[in-house]
């Protein structure tokens, strides 16, 4: 016997679900090895970003098998030891970083609204699990719950299928140790994924992903687990939606006008019953909704990617704003961590980059905030508009790696008080005077901020286009695009990295390369990573493989002065380096 079929038949003894086992069998009775060593010649990776792959059997796909050796890798490590020590920073970081609440590395001492006895720092270490409604993600819960309170830790269970910013509220909440979303966000419906948080509320970090990587290695036939079964784990009721509702009252919306209509989507998604529960709360007229997207699909029949970003995939949403006469048109990602808008405009309707949603709600949040001690954050490939609005307007600011598990671990003095946070893939988190309620992305408090913002620029005869304008005249104009290529093989990616190492590009749309730095080595003081930045007069571009896609990406942006508002000529050097970026590039 092959190691191959030798390693398919000890899955297929463990595995506990019948659909996957059918699924190997068939492949091992008709001898389709080559469809064994896609499956078995290689695994899913823990990382900071969890897990996150194609539904199937064996270790290179996400199922029941591969879910409960997660599982129990994370309980491993919970009791392993202190569940409170923060991913890369130092302990007086962590006590600095999560002192917005006034509780030490973010545990609770008090649960309002939350089920009895749930109170951090009492008992065994607990988990709190949440699930989108993708393929499994049900079931990948109730397996979690089963490992973690077999293995004797404490777990609550989401009463449903919910947005992710929920979930990363209700560990600071409850005061877990940890918590676990079952997503794969905006990726294929053949994809699901396994994001894991620390008590702190924000996403896991090195070096706690390869302690629980190790953990993880460690574990052995998952038919041997102990198990918990029903009753041993709490099935949160809908108090936790509540609280984190109450919470979003903290954000600054307080003297905003109500006045706007809004034109929206959960595309296919979580986020429709909580996004209108949190809009009636503030006080705004419900949305109009695309009915073809409004209820959890995990086919996602209407898309051919449930993510906001790619072309066509507010199409809907965007009609249905024409059709009502709408003054906005906002759609979440299917488990509502992100929020994407669209405007319109003189020549029809058009969706706003990440990066001027990011600078008008970093505008918003601080004309609604005080105090010296504010900090807004953003990482290396987004604009470097926000730096310069940070110094107008007085406050800190931070750079940090890509993604949020970054965002919300920057600091740049020990009583930094972070209300704002964002990335160009239409990621945000902001917060009031107390600071973010959700230190993750969240879609569902971006909507309310935006919506408070157009009610804003509508009660004085303005939109959101001329507020973009405004911050052009101010600041100059940032302009940013990006370049996503797709690749069916990984090692495409790693080949074209290192053919730019090798010989980077001297000019790129006119425009010639002053500086390249290679961010494996590091860069400002930020912890190495894979990626490229290449410097040009009044442009950049930073080059990076995408963490959780098989997809080579590129963050293009173009600066001109104050004063200088030509942003036709702009987006033609914008458009001429993206051009000669994928000549080079040579993936398509």
């Amino acid at each position: 016997m092959s190691d191959l079929r030798r390693a398919a038949a000890e899955w297929l003894a463990q595995d506990p679900d019948p659909d996957t086992r059918a699924e190997l069998q068939a492949l091992l009775d008709a001898g389709d090895d080559a469809a064994l060593a896609d499956r078995f010649a290689s695994r899913l990776e823990f990382g900071t970003a969890g897990l996150r792959g194609e539904l199937g059997a064996g270790p290179n796909r996400m199922n029941r098998v591969t879910v409960m050796r997660a599982a129990a890798g994370l309980a491993a490590r919970l009791l392993a030891g202190d569940p409170n020590a923060q991913d890369g920073t130092s302990p007086d970081q962590a006590t600095d970083a999560n002192a917005q609440d006034g509780t030490p590395a973010g545990r609770a001492t008090d649960v309002p609204g939350g089920p009895a006895g749930m109170a951090g720092g009492t008992g065994r270490p607990g988990v709190v699990i949440g699930y989108d409604a993708r393929h499994g993600s049900r079931q990948f819960a109730l397996d979690t719950a089963a490992v973690v309170t077999g293995a004797g830790l404490r777990a609550w269970v989401m009463p449903r299928p919910l947005p992710t910013p929920v979930l990363a509220f209700a560990v600071r909440h409850l005061g877990a140790d940890a918590g676990v979303m079952v997503t794969a966000s905006h990726n294929p419906p053949r994809d699901n994924g396994y994001k894991v948080y620390w008590g702190d509320g924000a996403q896991i970090l090195t070096p706690l992903d390869a302690e629980i990587a190790a953990a993880i290695d460690a574990v052995g036939r998952v038919d041997e687990l102990p198990l918990g079964k029903p009753g041993d784990w709490t099935v949160l009721d809908d108090d936790i939606v509540e609280a984190y509702l109450v919470a979003l009252d903290g954000l600054p919306l307080d003297g905003s006008p109500r006045d706007v209509s809004i034109a929206y989507t959960p595309m296919h998604g979580v986020g429709l019953e909580v996004l209108r529960r949190a809009f009636a709360r503030a006080g705004f007229p419900e949305p109009a909704v695309v009915a073809e997207q409004a209820e959890p699909d995990p086919d996602f029949p209407t898309v051919a990617f449930p993510n906001p970003e790619e072309p066509g995939a507010m199409d809907l949403v965007m009609a249905l704003a024409e059709r009502t006469g709408a003054d906005l048109a906002i759609a979440n990602d299917p488990d509502a961590d992100r929020c994407a808008v669209a405007v319109p405009g003189p020549d029809g309707w058009r969706t706003l980059t990440g990066d001027e949603v990011g600078g008008l709600l970093a505008e918003y949040v601080l004309r609604h905030t005080r105090g010296g001690d504010r900090l807004v954050v953003t990482t290396i490939v987004s604009s470097s508009l926000l730096g310069r609005i940070a110094e107008r307007h007085g406050v800190r600011f931070a750079e940090s790696l890509t993604g949020f598990k970054w965002i919300m671990k920057a600091r740049t003095a020990p009583d930094d008080r972070q209300v704002f946070g964002y990335e160009e893939a239409l990621g945000y988190s902001l917060g009031g005077d107390g600071g973010v309620p959700v230190r993750d992305k969240d879609g569902i408090g971006a909507a309310l901020a935006i919506a408070a913002l157009a009610a804003e620029a509508k009660r004085d005869g303005r939109t959101l286009l001329d507020l973009l304008d405004d911050q052009a005249r101010r600041y100059g104009l940032h302009l940013t695009a990006p370049l996503s290529i797709r690749v069916e093989d990984r090692a495409l990616i790693a080949g074209a990295m290192t053919r730019l190492r090798t010989a980077p590009p001297t000019a790129l749309g006119g425009l010639q390369v002053t500086r390249v730095d290679d961010l494996t080595a590091g860069s400002g003081g930020l912890p190495p990573t894979e990626g490229l930045r290449l410097r040009m007069p009044g442009a950049r571009v930073v080059i990076r493989p995408s963490g959780t896609e098989p997809k080579l990406k590129c963050y293009l942006e173009v600066v001109r002065p104050p004063g200088d508002n030509d942003r036709d000529a702009a987006a033609r050097t914008l458009e001429a380096i993206r051009t000669d970026l994928a000549a080079t590039l040579a993936l398509t």
